[in-house]
């Protein structure tokens, strides 16, 4: 019988935590590099060097790839023959590893996990708790496979009812556009096929924690009808132009991997739940013997790409802006950014519609006027650093307040990541403003263009606070210009109808 100890369960748990924060899967890393020496759309290819760029940046100062560390997510397969040397609950025990990773001193991990969901929403402080799946199973190990599981994918799952005759690639690919770009593509797409709607989804979140095979499936050619459905979604799915960040290119998943289960003669339950640029998991085996031996990493698996400004991207300086200089960008045109620039998410959003919706006056020195807005909560940062790794988040989020900022505020432009929505487009359109993207997935490189930062206003609000930034030569790509043009239309549209690239859309940073 094998005797798992308490702390050397929760040191596994801190320590993959922490692995996993900076390190990327190397199949993930050999199956983009794949795609970026492949992909012929500039805007796309740009992208995943940035991403690829910042994933070895990550993994050599131990820094974490998305300001977005993720929900944790655990499964874990208990063998009926393991004793427990612990005065804990196993959750207990994942959550204590969970808290312990996500306050290290020496690589401080953003919490992201909410109490009161419905109602207050307050930060738990720690990132507990997790998701916690357990099995008991023959044996006398513990297996544990562990994920740090973005917001910006998870929120973009999707489940449906089939009917039995129904086509399941016809939906699947009928329903990825609806996505967006906020799940960070390339990435992969966890499908899980029958059970239960409840185990569809679960068989789904699964099979994101397998490795990446697709070219090695299509080498040896398929087994089953599982490995046929992956093989005609992988391509039906990258065929619809939807490419890096959603720009447009030959690349939109790496894999699509697909678990099923028996269910009701009458259902055909179907999920899917896609997986972003920071692929974040990793499996080890608990056997008595101490704690989890992660894998090694072997540096040499990052391949060599540099990133250079490129003589047609405009540099563009914040603090002497004007409405009619914006007006000149052009939808896929890229720019490197510099100056100051304040920084507000969900939270400090809401906060600001009810304080002009009451007719109160914004906090003593906040001032939008002719400025831009970064939609960032950023991770906090260690050892010297002027802020932690600052990737984007999700732009759409922040669609319902556009209007309202735009019309009241004076602001000038947005930063954020993946498309927006009509009503939101429509008011960049009609205020002449302008909404730029970043790259989501690249989080520590963005972070060294922030050369200084302070917080302006509710402090309260931690990683959610109003922060002004003072930047120097941020990469970004204008994703919606002042005449309402989106290159999350334009792009996809011409890599899926004859994959030449959109007028406008430039190479290099």
């Amino acid at each position: 019988m094998t005797t798992i100890g308490q702390d050397d369960f929760i040191a596994s748990i801190e320590d993959a935590l922490q692995y996993i924060s900076y390190y990327h899967p190397p199949d993930f890393i050999k199956a983009l590099g794949d795609a970026y020496a492949r992909e012929e759309s500039p805007a796309a290819r740009d992208a995943m060097a940035q991403i690829l760029v910042n994933s070895r940046m990550c993994a050599e100062g131990r820094r974490p790839i998305c300001q977005d560390t993720g929900l944790v997510v655990v499964f874990l397969k208990i063998g009926m023959d393991v004793r427990w040397n612990a005065a804990m609950s196993v959750t207990d025990m994942v959550n204590e590893g969970v808290r312990r990773a996500y306050r290290n001193p020496d690589n401080v991990l953003r919490a992201s996990m909410i109490r009161d969901p419905a109602g207050a929403r307050s930060n738990t402080g720690d990132n507990t708790p997790a998701i916690v799946h357990m099995e008991v199973v023959p044996g006398d190990v513990v297996d544990v496979r562990l994920a740090a599981k973005g917001g910006g994918s998870e929120n973009k799952a999707k489940f449906v009812m089939l009917n039995p005759s129904d086509d399941i690639v016809e939906w699947v690919v009928r329903t990825v556009p609806t996505m967006g770009a906020g799940w960070c593509p390339p990435g992969m797409l966890g499908i899980g096929i029958g059970g239960s709607a409840e185990k569809a989804m679960l068989l789904a979140k699964e099979a994101l924690m397998e490795p990446i095979d697709m070219h090695d499936l299509k080498t040896r050619g398929p087994r089953d009808r599982i490995e046929e459905l992956r093989i005609e979604i992988h391509d039906k799915v990258n065929a619809l132009g939807i490419g890096a960040q959603g720009l447009g290119g030959l690349t939109t998943v790496l894999d699509v991997k697909i678990r099923d289960y028996p269910t009701h003669a009458a259902s055909k339950p179907v999920a899917i739940i896609p997986n972003c640029a920071a692929t974040r998991h990793v499996h080890f085996v608990l056997d008595g013997h101490g704690p989890a031996r992660l894998p090694s990493v072997d540096l040499g698996d990052w391949p060599e790409v540099h990133l250079q400004a490129s003589e047609t991207v405009r540099r563009v300086h914040l603090d002497t802006l004007t409405r009619d200089d914006v007006a000149a960008w052009k939808s896929g045109e890229r720019l490197l950014l510099s100056g100051k620039v304040l920084t507000g998410r969900d939270a400090a959003h809401k906060r600001i519609a009810d304080l002009l919706g009451e007719g109160r006056p914004l906090p003593e020195g906040l001032d939008f006027t002719g400025r831009f807005i970064y939609y960032v909560g950023p991770v906090d940062p260690v050892r010297g650093e002027v802020v932690g790794p600052a990737g984007p988040t999700t732009a759409t989020r922040m669609d319902k307040f556009t209007e309202t900022m735009l019309d009241r505020t004076g602001l000038l432009g947005m930063i954020g990541k993946a498309e927006r929505g009509a009503a939101a487009i429509e008011a960049i359109r009609r205020h002449r403003a302008v909404y730029l993207v970043a790259i989501g997935g690249a989080a520590y490189l963005v972070s060294k263009a922030i050369k200084a930062a302070r917080v302006v206003a509710f402090a309260d609000l931690g990683m959610e606070a109003i922060h002004e930034f003072e930047i120097r030569d941020m990469p970004v790509t204008v994703a919606v210009d002042a005449r309402g043009e989106s290159v999350h239309t334009s792009g996809p549209a011409a890599w899926r109808n004859d994959r030449a690239p959109p007028a406008g859309m430039q190479s290099g940073i």
